[in-house]
């Protein structure tokens, strides 16, 4: 048998035995994963599969006891080097080269325009549609009374459109991305990387090793960032006010993604009040409901085929943009470029004070569409989204605020519908479709953010499981969910019909555009401080300044709250709630799954045949612990008659990184002695993954997975009977345990054990072959040939029981509250998370299992 011992980054040792060896010569090492091994023993999973934290798990505590206590005895002796590393995913890593480039690296220049068009059609329709209203709004809350106000409110627009997309977004806020992957659970899941602040137990030291982890552990010169660190990991309350950062954040871009559709579409649709005189607010309201029942219903043709179709006419909309601007500028007043100058914005405030103060909610529409840049950021590169933005929409927006100023100094009645009526009248027509279409656009920008946003959160636990369907083959990350859709849908139409006016929906807009806001500034503050290391001045600086900012201007939207616009707080903040309600019940279920798991002991006082009869064939045993024997398990022993002959124990586990290559995407261990032909696999897969294979697809990866591990398997244990080889002759007649360090090197302590077990009652010693092979034969020195005679002969078993079927056990475990807990706890347990379990999608829906395939057995646990 083979036990294995973990430890973590910066962490203790496993064992007292790990500590010493860590002092003689691995403390240098950066370690993620060491190993303990018989030579001709079980890769058991006792060790890096048991207890990441570096503790024994109580269920094996007497047999590592034992294993302890004999080596108390045992004169400590040499780390003998016996050569590199085997292992099945560094293996098969190195087989996929140039994996990790960027999907956009190979694109040439047709492919790249299509891109730029794309780019316009997804992350700058929401900040593209401000000056729509930006204006209106404003001077609606701070009437004109004369040119010095319009120019007092176009320098605090032109500033506010500098310092917060620009400034804080494209510059600072775009290279937080997570590998190309940007949102607010983005820089969670970056925080999680690198220090371990996920409040769900189920990580592994294994995850760590994946090739696009890229783990950046702070720099020991850096001591703050290493406390900073430290109090993270080790402040269960600053972790759980982390994660509630981070849902308040999710909420209010939700939020976003129903008031974006509403205020884009009544704005441009409320131009048309402008030419046609009769048209009043109530059929503005019904062109604007069936606008967005078709904007929504187009939603599911994805973001590359409408990003094409739409990128041209957003370029044009940006064109006329500038272009009516300078017109205006020439026509009615240049004099407006004063409002460059930032003193404007103090005089503004001396002269309207109140009013002003009221005004910056609806200045802050200028940067509506900010966050959505960083969350559509992975669909598209970080530096054409900023080269685009600084080349052409910053200049376009800014010349169009620059023309409305001009006119409304000449026609200060025509603040109510600034953008339109600054117009030249021959192009009304044509720029009244530019702009709907544009609005449009607008409200697919962030209606996809949201999307994007949901399958990241689901990924990490914190939102129940979804129909996700990928709309692109070539871009994994463009995604569309019916379900969230049009419940989208729903809760934009009720918003039009129960808040009418544009005022109203504008700071409703600010409310949800602000709140994501201050929480992007909190977490890239965090990871400035702990991933960034950047001097502790420039972070406090930038916090002090935007937060602060952003504050100002939270403040201005929360005192006219009563208009109406607490609607969508009210909306924000019950999709707080599911996303908490959701993470805490399924932290208890995963934490009673761990105290309840079946021990080891049992499985030894089992035997090989489990205590029933094994019939040939694979059952593949789902379930979400990541690490132990799932009490399912026993479930399934104690009702069905007969056991499959190989049980593998499949946990489908999503890892805080974008991508998973699919050469790494199983993580096999053996869970006890061969002849129990028992394993664990961890199918990891990134937040970003798709995962589109069917049942057949997913089981022909992972056999060949299997095969692959047993395989590697056998080459290790041949390289450390080959370094045993060459240990001096009386530690050749003794047994050796092999320590396989992080840099890929494998390290033989020569260790008398084995002789001490060979008599006792310990099922484990006796079975470090399959059941074909003789115990005893295994305390012999084992020839090549009879090595590979060994392999072949488990891989010709594996082969037979795949040929006789393989069988899907899925364990449902539910929860209920204990009848002693608390009313809330009972309340969210029994009834609000149970509504969502069972509404939710099935782990295991995606892999569209027939139902003769499925065996299923239900547990419920007390919490």
């Amino acid at each position: 048998m083979a036990e294995e011992v973990s430890a973590g980054s910066g962490g203790g040792s496993s064992s007292e035995r790990g500590g010493e060896i860590s002092r003689v010569g691995l403390a240098s090492m950066d370690s993620l994963e060491s190993r303990w091994v018989f030579p001709d023993g079980d890769d058991s999973e006792i060790g890096d599969e048991e207890d990441d934290d570096h503790n024994y798990d109580e269920d094996d505590a007497p047999h590592r006891a034992g294993l302890d206590s004999e080596d108390e005895d045992t004169p400590e002796q040499p780390l003998i080097r016996t050569g590199p590393r085997i292992d099945s995913f560094d293996v098969e890593a190195l087989e996929v080269p140039g994996l990790h480039r960027s999907e956009y690296e190979d694109f040439g220049i047709g492919r790249r325009i299509i891109l730029a068009f794309q780019t316009l059609g997804v992350v700058f329709g929401d900040v593209g549609t401000s000056p729509l209203y930006t204006f209106s709004v404003m001077f609606s809350k701070a009437p004109i009374n004369g040119n010095e106000d319009v120019i007092g409110a176009l320098s605090l627009v032109l500033y506010t459109l500098i310092l917060i997309p620009l400034v804080k977004y494209v510059l600072v806020v775009l290279w937080a991305n997570d590998d190309g992957e940007g949102g607010t659970f983005a820089l969670y899941s970056l925080i999680c990387r690198h220090a371990k602040v996920s409040l769900l137990p189920n990580q592994l030291p294994s995850d760590s090793r994946i090739s696009s982890f890229r783990l950046q552990v702070p720099s020991p010169e850096l001591e703050r960032s290493l406390k900073i660190k430290e109090r993270l990991e080790t402040s269960l309350a600053l972790k759980k006010l982390l994660l509630i950062l981070v849902l308040a954040g999710t909420s209010m871009v939700i939020a976003d993604g129903v008031i974006t559709p509403a205020m884009s579409v009544m704005s441009a649709v409320g131009g048309l009040k402008v030419g046609v005189a009769a048209i009043e607010q109530d059929q503005v309201v019904m062109i604007s409901v069936a606008f967005l029942v078709i904007l929504f219903s187009v939603q599911k043709f994805g973001t590359s085929k409408v990003g094409l179709v739409v990128g041209p006419a957003l370029l044009i909309w940006f064109c006329s943009l500038a272009g009516i601007g300078i017109y205006n500028l020439v026509k009615y007043d240049a004099s407006v470029l004063r409002a460059f100058n930032p003193v404007h914005i103090y005089l503004y405030f001396k002269r309207n004070s109140v009013k002003a103060w009221y005004a910056l909610g609806g200045c802050l529409l200028c940067a509506t569409g900010s966050e959505a840049m960083f969350a559509d950021l992975c669909y598209f590169s970080v530096r054409s989204v900023q080269l685009t933005f600084v080349f052409l929409i910053l200049p376009c927006l800014l010349l169009g605020y620059l023309g409305q100023a001009a006119y409304l100094i000449g026609n200060p009645n025509g603040a109510e519908q600034a953008f339109f009526s600054s117009i030249p009248s021959g192009l009304f027509w044509p720029v009244l479709l530019i702009a709907n279409i544009a609005a449009l656009i607008a409200s697919r920008t962030m209606t996809t953010a949201t999307f994007s946003c949901i399958k990241q959160s689901t990924a990490l636990g914190c939102f129940p499981r979804l129909k996700i369907i990928h709309t692109s083959r070539k871009f994994m990350g463009q995604i569309y969910i019916p379900v969230i859709n049009w419940f989208l849908l729903g809760v934009c139409l009720i918003c039009v019909w129960s808040i009418s006016s544009i005022n109203e929906i504008g700071n409703a807009y600010g409310i949800a555009e602000l709140g994501v806001m201050m929480m992007t500034t909190i977490l890239l503050t965090i990871v400035m401080l702990l991933i960034w290391q950047i001097n502790i001045i420039i972070v406090l600086s930038f916090v002090t300044f935007f937060l602060g900012l952003e504050l100002t201007f939270f403040s201005s939207v929360l005192w006219s709250m009563t208009d109406g616009s607490w609607i969508i707080l009210v909306f924000a903040v019950i999709t707080f709630l599911i996303m908490y309600i959701w993470n805490y019940g399924s932290k208890l279920k995963y934490e009673t799954e761990v105290k309840q798991k079946m021990s080891m002991d049992l499985m030894r006082e089992l035997g090989c045949n489990l205590g029933t009869i094994r019939a040939p064939g694979i059952g593949l045993l789902y379930n979400e612990l990541a690490k132990g024997v799932p009490a399912i398990f026993g479930h399934f022993l104690t009702t069905l008659p007969a056991i499959h002959s190989m049980i593998i124990f499949v946990c489908i586990k999503y890892v805080p990184v974008p991508v998973v290559p699919q050469s790494e995407r199983f993580y096999f261990r053996r869970v006890c002695p061969k002849s129990y032909h028992i394993f664990r696999c961890i199918a990891r897969y990134g937040y970003k993954d798709v995962r589109k294979e069917n049942h057949q697809t997913f089981e022909q990866l992972l056999m060949e997975s299997l095969e692959k591990f047993i395989r590697r398997e056998a080459q290790e244990r041949q390289l450390e009977s080959d370094g045993d080889e060459d240990t001096d002759s009386e530690e050749d007649t003794s047994f050796s345990r092999v320590l396989i360090a992080p840099n890929g090197s494998v390290y033989s302590l020569g260790v008398p054990l084995l002789a001490e077990f060979r008599g006792s009652s310990n099922p484990i010693s006796e079975a470090s072959t399959s059941e074909e092979v003789n115990a005893a034969d295994s305390l012999a020195d084992p020839s090549t040939s009879d090595a590979e005679q060994s392999l072949e002969k488990e891989l010709s078993f594996i082969r037979k029981a795949k040929e006789c079927g393989v069988v899907y056990l899925l364990g449902h475990g539910g929860i209920r509250a204990r009848k002693d807990s608390w009313f809330i706890k009972k309340l969210v347990i029994n009834y609000f998370y149970a509504f969502l379990r069972k509404n939710c999608r099935r782990g295991t829906a995606n892999l569209s299992v027939p139902h003769s395939h499925l065996m299923q057995v239900s547990m419920t646990y007390m919490v």
